[in-house]
């Protein structure tokens, strides 16, 4: 449960009590730290197999799907999304609950947070089925959970967007506003990295040009990060709150 920096009184016998900036940092260092490993890993140790090109042009950065292919990577990989999945859940639902209190009364908004949490829920989902299933294992698991993750990702971002956009003019808050303009910012930044990933992509299995795979590489990262950031928002929109977790209260 959420609460704000003095917690619930009424609430039972208290076993976690974390701020949620904390929490948030935690998360997200997670999936940080694991995918930097995996392409520094991949670098050092599997250089050759990981920037190989099927049609033998130069290539310098490994594909996400080839950093976290090979062992260790893919363990290390699997690990830290493992570990981040589950606050990622909880924070889906945190974000659910703060719209409904914001946007009561209001049908659009909250039939649009509704999706957004489905949205959230879907973009996990499909991380931790791409990641647990690699394209050498099942391709078309693997295939499908990079869509559901791509397509759900990119649909939450611009909801949350818009949820963010509502409340920015009807609370007129300084702190909602700075809120609305980085995700804002982020969405666009990985809009324009998915689409630009796509071109390169489509490019280097027309043309095979050298070059152009790294780029994409590259783009593929940037993809990462402003995914990462926009769920690091968290960290300013709950910073007063804590997350705690207690025994139920037993009235006599």
């Amino acid at each position: 449960m959420l609460q704000g920096p003095y917690g619930d009184p009424d609430q039972g016998r208290l076993l976690i009590r974390l701020p949620f900036k904390i929490f948030t940092v935690a998360t997200v260092l997670l999936p940080v730290t694991g995918f930097i490993a995996c392409i520094i890993v991949s670098l050092i140790y599997h250089y050759e197999d990981t920037t190989h090109a099927h049609c033998k042009v130069s290539n310098y950065l490994p594909s996400i799907s080839s950093s976290v292919a090979r062992v260790p990577e893919r363990y290390i990989w699997r690990v830290c999304i493992g570990l981040h999945s589950a606050p990622r859940y909880l924070m889906s639902f945190a974000y659910f609950s703060f719209y409904r209190g914001r946007f009561s009364g209001r049908e659009r908004e909250r039939l649009l947070s509704g999706l957004a949490l489905l949205c959230s829920l879907a973009e996990n989902t499909g991380l931790l089925l791409l990641t647990y299933v690699s394209s050498k294992e099942n391709h078309r698991y693997h295939d499908n959970g990079f869509r559901v993750f791509t397509g759900s990702s990119l649909v939450h971002m611009l909801i949350t967007c818009r949820l963010w956009y509502v409340i920015k003019r009807s609370f007129e808050s300084a702190e909602e506003d700075v809120s609305y303009r980085r995700k804002l910012r982020l969405f666009v930044l990985n809009a324009t990295c998915c689409l630009a990933s796509y071109l390169l992509y489509k490019r280097h299995n027309d043309r095979c040009e050298p070059g152009v795979y790294t780029l994409f590489a590259f783009i593929e990262y940037l993809m990462v990060f402003s995914n990462i950031a926009f769920h690091f928002t968290a960290f300013w929109d709950f910073g007063s709150k804590e997350l705690i977790v207690a025994t139920p209260l037993i009235r006599p």
